[in-house]
Formats: C-alpha cells, sequence, structure tokens
C-alpha cells in the first residue's frame, strides 16, 4: 500500500540531489538549505524503508533502490508540472488574462487605442502585450506563449498560422524638412533610386515587401543603414544618414519641423493581419479582445 506520508517536496528534493550531485546545489535549485534538504531526504527515506542515497565528504550517489526511483520519477513530475502548468493558464484565461504579440510599428500606431478602449469597454481584461519583430511573434503564436498576434500579413501563410485581415496600409518616405523631396505630393520607388536608405532589417515583416517594390520598379536599393525600430530610423534621418520608407502606422513623426513624411505610391503597401493557431479556439476573454481589434479597424478603415 503507497505511503501516506511521502510528501510532493520530498520527491522534488530527491529529484534535485539526483540532477544537481549534491545537497547544497539541490538546495539552491529549490530554494531550501541544506539542512533542510538533507532533512526531507531522511523523511523520505525512513516512509520508503529504503536507502535512497549514499553520501560522503566528497560525493553523493544514487542507491541502486535510488536509481529505480528517480527514473520514473522525473516522468512523473514531468508529466505533473505540464497538468499544472495548462491549469494555470485556464486560471489565467478565466480571470481574463489576454497574451498579445504585434510588430513595433503595429504595437505603437494600432495598439495604444486597441488597449485603451479595451479598457474602458472591458475592464475585467487584463492584456499583456509583447512588442516583438514579426519573425519573433510568429514564433510565439505558434508555440503559445501568446494567445494571437497582430502582424503584418504573411504571402505564404505557415501551416499552421490562421490570418484574418484587417485593413491595408501604405508606406511613407521620411526626410529632413530641407531635402529635395520633402515637398513632393506623392512618391515613386524610381524617385527614390540615388537615396541612401535607412530601412528596417529583416526581421520586420515590412521589409520584404519595401525590397519587393523596387525589384517590381527595377530600381536598385541604396541602403545606408538597417534598424530594428521606427523610432531609431527617425533618428538617423534626422542626422543626415538618410531617408527612411516606414509603414504609414509608424507616424506622427516625432519632430513635425525637422522631418517631413512623403506619402509612396501604392506599389508600397502591406496588410496587417490577425493571426493565431489553427484550429485551436481562442479562450473567451481572447475571442473579445480579437472581436474588439477588428471592429475597430473596420472603424478605421472606413473613416478614411
Amino acid at each position: 500500500m503507497p505511503s501516506r506520508h511521502v510528501t510532493l517536496r520530498q520527491l522534488r528534493v530527491l529529484l534535485a540531489v539526483a540532477e544537481q550531485g549534491g545537497f547544497s546545489r539541490a538546495g539552491d535549485s529549490v530554494g531550501l538549505s541544506q539542512p533542510a534538504v538533507s532533512q526531507a531526504i531522511r523523511g523520505l527515506e525512513g516512509e520508503l524503508g529504503v536507502k535512497l542515497l549514499d553520501r560522503t565528504t566528497r560525493e553523493v550517489a544514487l542507491t541502486p533502490a535510488g536509481q529505480a526511483l528517480v527514473a520514473p520519477l522525473r516522468r512523473v513530475l514531468g508529466e505533473l508540472d505540464g497538468v499544472l502548468e495548462e491549469a494555470r493558464g485556464s486560471g489565467a484565461a478565466a480571470r481574463g488574462i489576454v497574451h498579445v504579440a504585434s510588430a513595433p510599428t503595429i504595437s505603437g500606431g494600432l495598439m495604444p487605442l486597441v488597449l485603451a478602449t479595451a479598457r474602458e469597454r472591458y475592464p475585467e481584461l487584463q492584456v499583456r502585450l509583447s512588442d516583438q519583430p514579426q519573425q519573433l511573434a510568429v514564433e510565439a503564436v505558434r508555440d503559445g506563449a501568446v494567445d494571437f498576434a497582430v502582424l503584418v500579413g504573411i504571402d505564404t501563410p505557415e501551416a499552421d498560422l490562421e490570418q484574418q485581415p484587417l485593413f491595408d496600409e501604405g508606406f511613407v518616405l521620411v526626410c529632413p524638412a530641407g531635402h529635395a523631396l520633402a515637398q513632393r505630393q506623392q512618391l515613386a520607388p524610381a524617385d527614390l533610386a540615388a537615396q541612401p536608405l535607412v530601412l528596417l532589417d529583416h526581421s520586420s515583416g515590412s521589409r520584404p515587401l519595401i525590397d519587393r517594390a523596387f525589384a517590381r520598379a527595377h530600381v536598385d536599393m541604396q541602403v545606408a543603414i538597417e534598424v530594428g525600430h521606427p523610432a531609431t530610423a527617425f533618428r538617423m534621418v534626422q542626422a543626415g544618414l538618410g531617408v527612411s520608407v516606414l509603414p504609414a502606422l509608424s507616424l506622427p513623426l516625432p519632430d513635425a519641423d525637422a522631418l517631413r513624411a512623403v506619402p509612396l505610391e501604392a506599389t508600397f503597401s502591406r496588410q496587417v493581419v490577425l493571426a493565431r493557431r489553427r484550429q485551436r479556439s481562442l479562450a473567451p476573454a481572447a475571442q473579445r479582445l480579437w472581436d474588439l481589434i477588428a471592429a475597430l479597424a473596420a472603424q478605421r478603415t472606413a473613416a478614411r
């Protein structure tokens, strides 16, 4: 008959000693003092009636009985941790906690309105926003680290991702106020042929679209600097290091006196989408936020 007095703590301590090879290191890994670790092992050995560890002044080694216990114990505790983690996730969903990732330009241009509206309409929701480059946001959705993401549309969709289009968006050229192109009404790729460009790097969902627009127009890009965030691009342009092609959601400009934003023709465009794991239902709180973002995007499109 199984003992009623073996505790989960004792089993975790034994596994820690086996993995760390000593009482002191095991204590550090589970947050216990060395005497507390020794006491837990003695209690477990006493309850089971077998010796689990051979102790010397130089090392701690598992006995045959200890080895026979640790192998299945590692598997069982791993399964238990998985069950507990799933329960924590269910609890978070029940409390209205929603984890969302979004690409940097979308985080700055769309998500402030989303979060403010969500707070007003659904005060019970707790939205945890991760501002991440496109590639990391996609991985976060795939791995289940977030409930869903707001991204630049993927032309060749991942098989395990479902996308819902929100709106199409144009690009602008950001240049110094005194630049020769600053007073133009609209620009084409050919107008930028000789310009040193400050562009978002390839972790951005927008960069492949920019590259493609130049390639379709048969214009060679003069890439001077690659950056990870629009805020950095603004600073580079202000410093006179080049001009930048950025999504319109990057606006407003940080310095309207020093910089100008000139619309680019429609060959530069992108689609903003909601993305989640395919054939995975969202928790009610996450679905509510998903629907809110879709509604706000529709209002944005209608107001243009």
